[in-house]
């Protein structure tokens, strides 16, 4: 029987979070608390030596950060243990959890091959347009517009099945299959906030094509694994404003897909780019796909960047939302893709982990999913599914008490989900 090592006990409570105005020379960043195309540092943990390296932080729009006491000088008693702060983000996320999951008009498993040929077209597509554009070609938009419109129909059926395909990445194909899992989940989120079906189709193609303006990024900036120095990241920081220029010239292209393009990386306090616009000058479309952008990047695995798991992504989008994000907007995307995702794994009251596979109609805390693993035997089980939301004596009986990262268990739940 196969075995699998103990996961990584909880984060000390010598970690702390604090404002960047309390961060000084001599305490060690444990996390700079922002995604990885906000700053430009190689890694998120080092120790803060300068005046100089604070004048750095400062310039990435970080608002807090989080300290390790152990290894640098400390704060005080005030600031709040990263299990505290955790604490508190789930409880408020358990409070906005009841809402009820979308209805799904099909299973997952009905769903997924079809999804499954949709996801390779789509990604066909972009690779596509996307080396046209590397090649100074015109973009095929009657080719992207065709694709969304079977991601659509996909989404309307399960979201699911295609959300769960579009985690799966392939590390050197990740600028194109990014762009596809934009789409998907920009079009789900559309969906579900009650947009018209023009304005779903939109959102779609504003997320296929949102980072056009990479093609214009060289490929060992783009995919540099060591630290950007300040002009690589001047010229990645560059890839809305090329994409927006690329994306006027075409015929018939909507200014929403223009307004997706430019200002994806825009942030609600005004510490984003291109523009620095405030919140209130940034659309909801593009508050949107600023949100489903950092979600998409921080929960996949890069050359420079360990993705972390889905549940976790959204957490520190809730995090983040006190500052960079529109809350309700992160509320409403956490309401359509679950508070644990397709494809996240969890672990049971029972000590069994399993793999979410479906969202249930009515509850986001009690989804469908497929026991794998005992952590009592610390071994494989033979897979089981499990509908949380059905009472004992009915497949039920169990519940989540938390999720996993499943590398740490070494467990690959692509084999259970597909």
């Amino acid at each position: 029987m196969l075995k699998a090592p103990k996961a990584i006990p909880p984060c000390p409570t010598m970690i702390k979070k604090i404002p960047l105005s309390e961060l000084k020379p001599g305490m060690y960043i444990h996390d700079l608390n922002v995604g990885w195309m906000d700053h430009p540092f190689l890694r998120n943990q080092f120790p803060v030596n300068t005046e100089e390296e604070l004048t750095r932080i400062r310039a990435t729009g970080v608002r807090e950060v989080y300290i390790d006491t152990e290894l640098g000088l400390d704060v005080g008693n005030h600031a709040p243990t990263a299990a505290e702060v955790q604490a508190g983000i789930e409880a408020e996320i358990l409070q906005a959890a009841s809402a009820p999951a979308p209805v799904l008009q099909v299973s997952f498993a009905e769903e997924v091959q079809r999804a499954s040929r949709i996801h390779k077209q789509a990604h066909s597509v972009v690779k596509s347009v996307l080396q046209d554009v590397r090649l100074g070609r015109a973009v095929q938009l009657d080719a992207v517009e065709e694709v969304v419109e079977a991601i659509t129909e996909s989404v309307l059926r399960n979201a699911g099945a295609l959300v769960g395909l579009s985690a799966i990445k392939d590390k050197d194909e990740y600028t194109f299959l990014h762009s596809v899992s934009v789409c998907t989940l920009m079009v789900t989120f559309a969906k579900n906030l009650g947009f018209s079906p023009d304005m779903i189709r939109l959102a779609g193609v504003g997320g296929l094509l949102h980072d056009t303006g990479k093609m214009k990024v060289p490929n060992e900036i783009l995919n540099k694994p060591g630290r950007l120095t300040d002009e690589e990241f001047a010229i990645m920081r560059s890839h809305p404003e090329e994409g927006w220029k690329i994306l006027k010239d075409i015929p018939d292209i909507d200014d929403i897909t223009l307004d997706i393009a430019l200002h994806h990386h825009e942030r609600m306090d005004g510490s984003g780019y291109p523009h620095k616009l405030p919140g209130v000058a940034i659309s909801k479309m593009a508050q949107m796909a600023a949100v489903v952008d950092v979600y998409d990047a921080i929960t996949s695995d890069r050359c420079y960047h360990k993705g972390m798991p889905a549940p976790e992504g959204l957490r520190k989008l809730w995090e983040w939302s006190n500052f960079h994000f529109n809350p309700a907007l992160v509320q409403a995307f956490m309401r359509c893709v679950g508070i644990y995702p397709v494809g996240s794994l969890v672990k049971l009251e029972s000590g069994r982990l399993a793999v979410v596979i479906q969202q249930n109609e009515g509850t986001l805390l009690q989804p469908l999913v497929k026991a794998i693993f005992s952590t009592k035997s610390n071994s494989y089980i033979t897979p089981v599914e499990i509908d949380l939301a059905r009472p004992m004596g009915r497949g039920g009986a169990d519940r989540i008490t938390g999720h996993e990262d499943p590398a740490q268990w070494r467990i690959d739940v692509q084999r259970f989900m597909f």
